[in-house]
């Protein structure tokens, strides 16, 4: 056999292996940017820090006898507050445990904090009165006269004053947060329930009327009342002040997110039954509602003409009422053990189950996996 002229076995051979390992780099290099490729996206596809599941993280055990109402957090004293039948039980929030009480506060619904002042205000709803309390002795130092029944209760700083929402009184009183003096009080078209403000503005939803009223801070006067269908029976209320956002608990299973300049309503989302509390979190832009049924629904501020529900986060039955704390991103919720109740008769109203004594507890929900796991 003759050979190519000019070209040896032994360099032909070289040739071909160095072909061969040519094209076995560049099957290396497809493989291993397709390897790139598939990471990259399942990266893209893992939820951001802000969007990761809530799972439940502790039981704090509050006990005592009596129901519970509204809570509130100071995130600076790291100080958490539960209404809770004729006291206000303290939790410090570093070592989540039961620390104190503010006592006398007959029947109370909320306690708004007005930390620059170093006071607290507590709505006694059986009293028709507001407790003034030193937040560091916890003692009161006044009591302020209301309207009837007396719940939802709010702290305005940028005026120092305090707005307290009169259930069966169906108006506001508002009185100066230093002095307890009466500024005004404001009637309302309804029974008021959860209330939030934006520095020039208070809200409040008015359960029985599927509305909600807009205030003047300045002046005190209702400025706007804006119907909310398809929501009805509204509770809970947070807001988003830089995108003019409400996010509002509705009772026939609805978030809405309203406009609170024009009052129009942008979004609404599916959410669980028995809602009492709803919280905005600025920072993740996650909006929670407290379920009574048992879940905490979260959606997600996406967009300001974008709401969506994120994750329905199973918690216990009667943990209707919440709090979030903007530093931890952790939400607390207070429920107890009941009583099993009869079957009531065809046709009859149920009742509320009756709490069992000692058993009333703190359940917290964060992203923050518990020590050890």
């Amino acid at each position: 056999m003759a050979w190519d002229k000019g070209v040896s076995p032994r360099n032909k051979n070289r040739g071909t292996a160095a072909g061969l390992s040519e094209g076995r780099a560049a099957l290396r290099s497809a493989m291993q940017a397709r390897l790139t490729l598939s990471i990259l996206v399942a990266l893209a596809l893992l939820p951001s820090a802000d969007a990761q599941s809530y799972r439940f993280l502790k039981e704090i055990a509050l006990g005592g006898e009596g129901g519970w109402d509204y809570l509130s957090i100071d995130p600076a004293a790291r100080r958490l507050y539960v209404t809770h039948g004729t006291k206000i039980d303290v939790v410090d929030l570093n070592s989540e445990k039961l620390i104190g009480e503010i006592a006398d506060t007959p029947g109370v619904h909320g306690f708004a904090l007005a930390p620059e002042l170093g006071r607290g205000f507590a709505s006694n709803g059986s009293e028709g009165t507001v407790s003034i309390v030193d937040l560091k002795t916890r003692q009161t130092i006044a009591k302020v006269p209301t309207g009837e029944n007396p719940d939802a209760i709010l702290y305005e700083p940028k005026r120092d004053e305090v707005y307290v929402f009169n259930g069966r009184g169906k108006s506001a009183t508002v009185f100066e947060g230093k002095s307890g003096r009466i500024l005004a009080a404001i009637p309302l078209p309804g029974k008021p329930e959860f209330a939030a403000a934006d520095g020039e503005r208070v809200f409040v939803n008015i359960e029985d009327q599927s509305e909600v009223v807009a205030m003047d801070a300045a002046t005190h006067r209702v400025t706007a009342t804006w119907p909310l269908a398809p929501g009805e029976k509204p509770t809970g209320m947070a807001i988003d002040v830089p995108q003019h956002r409400l996010f509002i608990g509705c009772s026939n299973k609805l978030m809405v997110m309203l406009d609170s300049v024009e009052g129009k309503v942008i979004a609404t989302v599916p959410i669980g039954s028995g809602v009492d509390a709803t919280a905005f979190d600025p920072s993740t832009r996650l909006v929670f509602s407290s379920n009574g049924e048992g879940n905490v629904t979260i959606a997600k501020e996406e967009a300001p003409d974008k709401l969506s529900v994120q994750q329905t986060l199973p918690t216990r039955r009667g943990a209707r009422t919440m709090a979030l704390d903007p530093t931890t991103h952790k939400i607390y919720l207070v429920t107890a053990d009941f009583e099993q109740m009869p079957t009531p008769p065809s046709g009859a109203p149920r009742q509320r189950p009756k709490i069992i004594p000692g058993t009333m507890k703190l359940l917290v929900y964060g992203t923050t996996l518990p020590p050890g796991e």
